[in-house]
């Protein structure tokens, strides 16, 4: 009984408990299969696959929400009807190796009207409360009974697990469409900052293009440019690895950076694992403003580690010459990761070798002035999209505070009258 009375004093005025939490009391808990249907897709034979005909849309074409037309596959036979996409679906990943996949889901609009869906994938559908119901199928409520319904070993739901999922409900079409109005136009906005930095990033490759070639000369540059060996550009290391038995090496507080320390970030102060003094000592160390690029499997990933540290072996690094910029080095490399593959060594693993890596021939600007011209625009560039990515992810953060707030009626946005 006491326990009942405190869980009665923290329930809100005009809220209730129910079995899916604290919900308004005007709203109802119902089961997907209580407002629609799935449908699972179907399996195709080799004989039926075809490079023309229905598209059919698999797990790997849902990429954040949205379906991407990469790598498509058709289907050259009748498809029954209900397995043909109809505006206001959602499409689901029911099935995949990788337990992250499941529950992906798209709301199906435009140009894949028409189209078609594979076996590890269905389709909710109903008359009405589509969109909805899409923001409660992409949120933590149905993700997690996706979550508690997976198996041990088969990461599989069932249309009959997916109709008994349970969902919130407001029973007024004006609520719902009042929470889907303000989490579609949050959606609109972060698409419109993702397409505003694609742009923005094929804009700074194109300037790349022109500026580390040469092709294109800054006002006031004229000086001449020479073919030069990385050797010859700077100081080059292979990283090593302090002995990991040896306790008194490790759990300091110097970066040893390794491949997967490096991101898509240009400046890199720190990584998973560090070193002490004394593990330093019997190692390789590189001073600040050392470019580190790695010549073992994921070859040309390149970071500027901008403090005093160490690396790997999987990881060349250069300690540039005085008329060498890092910045300008950073953004050569960048732009010819290809042309570093090219040079990587034909084994089981691709590899670049120290004496290969320092042969290496690039296009340089002797003027040192000319480097870091370029430089700075490259890095305004890379300011304004980090910029602007920041500003996406802070959307997107906010998006899903308000996917829990709304959809569980915690704010309400409609007035009940």
């Amino acid at each position: 009984m006491k326990n009942m009375l405190s869980l009665m004093q923290r329930i809100p005025a005009g809220y209730k408990q129910t079995e899916i939490g604290v919900i308004p009391e005007d709203w109802n808990v119902k089961k997907l299969g209580d407002i629609g249907d799935s449908i699972i897709g179907l399996t195709y034979s080799p004989s039926e696959v075809s490079y023309f005909g229905k598209l059919v849309h698999r797990s790997s074409n849902i990429q954040n929400n949205q379906l991407s037309y990469n790598d498509n596959v058709y289907v050259n036979k009748r498809i029954n009807e209900k397995l043909i996409l109809k505006e206001n679906d959602i499409l689901i990943c029911v099935r995949n190796g990788s337990r992250d996949l499941i529950g992906k889901s798209v709301l199906i609009k435009g140009k894949s009207v028409g189209e078609t869906f594979g076996a590890f994938m269905s389709v909710f559908r109903s008359d009405k409360f589509q969109p909805f119901i899409f923001y409660l199928i992409l949120s933590n409520l149905i993700q997690r009974q996706i979550n508690q319904s997976l198996g041990a070993t088969i990461n599989q739901i069932t249309n009959k697990t997916l109709n008994n999922f349970q969902i919130p409900f407001p029973p007024k079409p004006e609520e719902q469409t009042a929470i889907v109005t303000i989490l579609s136009d949050t959606d609109a906005l972060i698409e419109c900052l993702g397409k505003l930095i694609a742009k923005k990033k094929a804009i700074k490759q194109g300037a790349m293009q022109q500026l580390l070639t040469g092709k294109k000369r800054l006002p006031g540059f004229s000086g001449e440019w020479e073919m030069k060996k990385l050797g010859k550009i700077g100081e080059i290391i292979t990283g090593s690895t302090p002995p990991t038995q040896i306790k008194e090496y490790w759990n300091g507080s110097i970066p040893w950076i390794t491949p997967t320390d490096i991101s898509d970030k240009k400046d890199i102060y720190n990584s998973e694992r560090e070193i002490s003094p004394l593990g330093l000592q019997v190692i390789r160390k590189l001073p600040a403003n050392t470019l580190l690029v790695t010549c073992i499997a994921s070859i040309g990933k390149n970071a500027i580690l901008r403090v005093n540290g160490a690396c790997n072996q999987q990881i060349n690094a250069i300690i540039p010459n005085e008329d060498a910029d890092v910045d300008f080095l950073y953004y050569l490399i960048e732009n010819n990761k290809q042309y570093l593959l090219g040079n990587a060594g034909i084994t089981a693993t691709l590899i670049i070798s120290k004496k290969c890596f320092s042969e290496i021939v690039f296009s340089f600007p002797k003027n040192k002035y000319e480097q870091t011209a370029i430089t700075t625009i490259l890095s305004d560039m890379d300011a304004e999209i980090e910029s602007l990515e920041q500003k996406r992810d802070k959307y997107t953060m906010l998006k899903q505070g308000m996917m829990q707030q709304l959809l569980t009626g915690r704010i309400r946005i409609y007035a009940n009258n």
